[in-house]
């Protein structure tokens, strides 16, 4: 398909959309529909080596991202470091040489058997962002890769235009969660950040649910004993 009947076809598939979402939330919604995946994701990069998610099509897709943002890796991270198109094997169908082996095993249980894709978001050919689909085992895009590779690149454009529409609060609590860890145990930020994730990878929760323990205090990382502390949350 040429790039015109793509524009068209994204165009006509927006119109069904809800106009009062997001762009972005419209843009992940479709472009996740035009390529037959059962789930999708946006996210844009921040710092170097951080993505922040901005938008997802359901549960699953966010919980997918959710876990790459616990363990700081993914074909999401690999597609945007590597600018490239990177897929990931996820539940049973995983393989023996498999990159990203605890991902595929965690997201799988979110998913069931299937693949994740990270597909960059390009704006003046520079990745900015990653759209993430989720196809059921046995399934492959219904588009070719370089369709997919023009409706993600169509993606970054058009939410970069409406960048001060995002919400950045979730975001805003990691980076406060990892000043006071940096600050708790005297370490540089991006080992607190690591800190953080191990946290949430060991009680299986969400970064954003650790960062929020954390500056609420209801989780302290105390520097002299290289312990966690936790403190009741109060009625």
């Amino acid at each position: 398909m040429n790039t015109s009947e793509l524009l068209g076809l994204l165009a006509r598939t927006l119109a069904t959309l809800d106009a009062a979402e997001t762009v972005a939330a419209r843009m992940c919604q479709a472009c996740t529909a035009i390529l037959g995946a059962q789930g999708g994701s946006l996210s844009l990069a921040t710092l170097p080596g951080e993505q922040v998610t901005v938008t997802s099509t359901n549960a699953m897709a966010a919980r997918v991202e959710s876990i790459q943002d616990v363990l700081g890796e993914g074909p999401g991270r690999r597609a945007f470091r590597d600018d490239a198109i990177v897929s990931a094997p996820l539940g049973a169908v995983a393989l023996a040489d498999d990159p990203f082996p605890v991902f595929s095993q965690l997201a799988g249980e979110a998913t069931g058997d299937g693949t994740w894709f990270g597909i960059p978001m390009r704006v003046g050919g520079q990745p900015v962002g990653v759209l993430g689909l989720v196809v059921g085992a046995g399934q492959v895009l219904a588009r070719a890769v370089e369709d997919a590779q023009f409706l993600a690149d169509a993606i970054g454009t058009a939410v970069l235009g409406e960048i001060d529409q995002l919400g950045w609060t979730a975001r805003a609590r990691v980076d406060q969660a990892t000043g006071m860890v940096s600050a708790q145990l005297r370490v540089q930020p991006h080992d607190a950040l690591a800190v953080l994730r191990a946290h949430a990878f060991g009680r299986g929760s969400t970064l954003e649910d650790v960062a929020e323990d954390v500056v609420a205090r209801r989780v302290s990382f105390a520097h002299e004993a290289g312990a966690v502390e936790t403190r009741p949350t109060e009625d």
